[in-house]
């Protein structure tokens, strides 16, 4: 969820083409107190919202990858993938297999099972608790009345610079090691897997809908979706998971909920349950599964 320009900052930018990629230079003027630090320049792939808002947030020297563009092989420094997860596979294969470990994902959802399957253990990530609505809106960041600091987090050889980025724009951003950033990663899952599915059941419901008339229906499906994740991965989640996540869904009230991307998302705790049958066990998650076919997503 993520994109727009921050407050008080005028881009103009100055383009020059080549195949498939814009290199672009940006002129930023701030009105406010704030002071730009210095910002690593990136390949950003991907020119939808999140990746034009990374891109106003630099000082110059960024590379804009479009959709079939090949991430240059010969340019140091991250690359940003603000693409779609359906997208992941071919933006790996327009990148040179010596750059991968530079790559930093900004998807949302359940990405770890693919980057196994690819050897990208390791690689950075970014959970953007930041959203912006529509292009060139400024971005709402991530702070609740909960976590006043804000919820966004990176990992990885890249975290620290795209923090840095990011807090050039006003945003909130924490480097976390592995294992903490893992059970922010799952949060968040459970956050999109537990609202998005019980917000289906009540067409039109939004966000602050689900959070302020159906509390007690999405509570139950958080409990149950972090008892199957903890239990997966073997680790214990903070106290507090629902709370947090309820004042999350209140500063994004407005976004409207649907079941999307099942691959990515309900679909990994859909495979716990087909995992724990194929072997004679007990369903982790029967109330996601009852609402899945309710819903005839499975």
């Amino acid at each position: 969820m993520a994109t727009g320009m921050a407050s008080g900052v005028r881009v103009s930018l100055l383009t020059t083409v080549f195949p498939s990629v814009l290199r672009v230079r940006a002129t930023v003027s701030v009105r406010t107190s704030r002071v730009m630090t210095s910002s690593v320049p990136a390949v950003i792939v991907g020119g939808g919202r999140v990746g034009r808002m990374l891109q106003s947030l630099s000082d110059g020297g960024d590379v804009l990858v479009g959709r079939g563009g090949a991430v240059p092989a010969e340019l140091e420094g991250p690359i940003l993938v603000c693409t779609r997860n359906d997208d992941l596979e071919a933006v790996l294969q327009a990148t040179p297999p010596s750059r991968w470990d530079d790559l930093v994902f900004f998807q949302n959802g359940m990405l770890e099972p693919w980057m196994q399957s690819k050897g990208l253990n390791g690689v950075s990530q970014v959970l953007a608790y930041f959203a912006v609505s529509k292009l060139g809106e400024a971005p709402v960041d991530g702070k609740t009345d909960t976590d006043p600091e804000g919820l966004t987090a990176a990992y990885g050889k890249w975290a620290s610079a795209v923090a840095t980025r990011l807090h050039n724009g006003g945003l909130s951003c924490k480097v976390l090691e592995k294992e903490a950033f893992q059970k922010q990663m799952l949060e968040k899952l459970i956050w999109i897997a537990a609202f998005m599915l019980v917000g289906a059941r009540h067409p039109g419901a939004t966000v602050g809908v689900v959070e302020k008339e159906y509390r007690s229906e999405v509570a139950s499906l958080i409990n149950e979706l972090a008892a199957a994740a903890a239990a997966e991965k073997g680790l214990t989640f903070d106290e507090g998971m629902e709370d947090r996540l309820c004042a999350y869904s209140r500063t994004v009230a407005h976004f409207p909920t649907a079941v999307k991307e099942f691959k990515w998302r309900n679909g990994w705790f859909y495979s716990l349950t087909e995992k724990a049958i194929a072997e004679g066990k007990p369903d982790p998650c029967p109330l996601h599964s009852a609402l899945l076919k309710e819903l005839k997503i499975i």
